[in-house]
């Protein structure tokens, strides 16, 4: 279901977060291609990591020529705006989604999301 681009995204992410300093585009290259069968083009790391700094997920860091990228997030925050993206990227029923989406969670992280959904129904204005 997910094209190269998000799962590309995600392996950029996860190269990075595993990295205690931001890397340049051929370190990151180098550290994803060590995990490839098919090795990846320069220019699609690059054009990858600049739409992620462009969502802010990445910070770009001027470095000679270059730039360094580095993780403006954890992957917990990552992982939440995924799937936010993906529900509002769908034109379809957002009731029907999210229904589809609790009942496919397990129980202990239905329990955790209906604890956090009441906290925030408390939060609103005219509760």
């Amino acid at each position: 279901m997910e094209g190269l681009g998000g799962s590309l995204e995600r392996a950029i992410m996860d190269v990075l977060w595993a990295e205690p300093e931001p890397l340049r585009v051929r370190e990151l290259l180098t550290r994803l291609n060590e995990k490839q069968q098919k090795p990846l083009a320069y220019n699609t790391v690059q054009t990858v990591a600049e739409r992620l700094a462009r969502k802010s997920m990445l910070e770009k860091i001027p470095d000679g020529q270059a730039f360094r990228y580095g993780p403006t997030c954890t992957r917990e925050d990552y992982v939440a705006e995924v799937m936010i993206d993906a529900l509002t990227a769908t034109t379809s029923d957002h009731g029907a989604v999210l229904t589809r989406f609790a009942e496919g969670v397990p129980s202990e992280d239905a329990r955790r999301l209906l604890e956090v959904l009441r906290r925030r129904a408390a939060d609103e204005p005219g509760s």
